[in-house]
């Protein structure tokens, strides 16, 4: 779901009245996160005529540093959840800078040996992500073969603990969703994709499932971040140095091909 401009600017009167009334400006953030319930968001912002400004899900629904209100620009915070239906409201950085490739693009050659038809069809990120899968991109990108479709869909993160900056959080049940994810002999890939010129993603987009999957499985687990910007396909790899600190992403490397038949 992509927050347009109108829904995003409808957020900030709402996210006032839910300050107001849990005297949320008056916490001090320096010594723990702002805990909040999806009920206490539906009670405070019940007077509201409009359904945009009233559920939970697009009210806390802030995927870059822009979808904030202003409210929570001004106090530097950013909103997590810890559980279905509970959010911590934190002070810090949460949100991670897309980096820009500077090189030109590869020319990749498709390892298929006929045309996709399909795949002109449209213009959505899962068919671009499909495409470059397809094509062999993602494997050739990984140096990896033996990688196969294997998660897809909405998942529930298991019980973990992580630091943001000072601060223990405990996650547990969450909702998930990647956009592909990959299985191969020695590592599971999971990739978020865009279908935009994106500048900044949260963290929690590439970190709570990675988290979700450390535990599910001994293998090691890589975060690819996908874009399809006109003809380039883009690639960048993360990791997170620290697995238990969400602040700890750093890029591993990055690079944007031009699909050939």
């Amino acid at each position: 779901m992509k927050l347009s401009l109108r829904t995003i600017s409808m957020n900030h009167k709402p996210w006032h009245c839910i300050f107001d009334a849990y005297e949320i400006g008056k916490h001090d953030f320096d010594e723990k996160p702002f805990f909040l319930s999806a009920e206490q968001i539906k009670q405070a912002t019940a007077h509201f005529k409009s359904t945009t400004e009233r559920e939970v899900r697009v009210l806390c629904k802030q995927d870059r540093r822009q979808d904030r209100p202003d409210i929570f620009k001004e106090n530097g915070l950013f909103i997590l959840p810890t559980k279905n239906g509970q959010y911590a409201l934190v002070k810090g950085e949460g949100y991670l800078d897309i980096p820009k490739i500077d090189e030109k693009p590869l020319i990749y050659t498709s390892k298929l040996d006929f045309e996709l038809e399909t795949s002109l069809i449209g213009n959505s990120e899962m068919q671009h992500l499909d495409f470059a899968y397809a094509s062999s991109l993602i494997r050739t990108f990984l140096d990896d073969d033996s990688l196969v479709l294997t998660i897809r869909g909405r998942k529930y993160t298991p019980k973990f603990e992580f630091y943001v900056g000072n601060h223990l959080l405990t996650t547990e049940s969450v909702q998930t969703e990647v956009d592909a994810g990959y299985e191969g002999r020695n590592q599971i890939v999971l990739i978020e994709a865009k279908n935009a010129n994106s500048k900044n993603t949260i963290i929690r987009q590439l970190y709570y499932p990675f988290r979700q999957w450390q535990i599910h499985t001994k293998k090691k687990v890589n975060i690819l971040f996908f874009e399809k910007r006109l003809s380039e396909y883009s690639l960048w790899q993360f990791t997170f140095k620290d697995a238990l600190n969400y602040n700890s992403i750093e890029l591993v490397r990055s690079a944007k091909f031009e699909i050939k038949p």
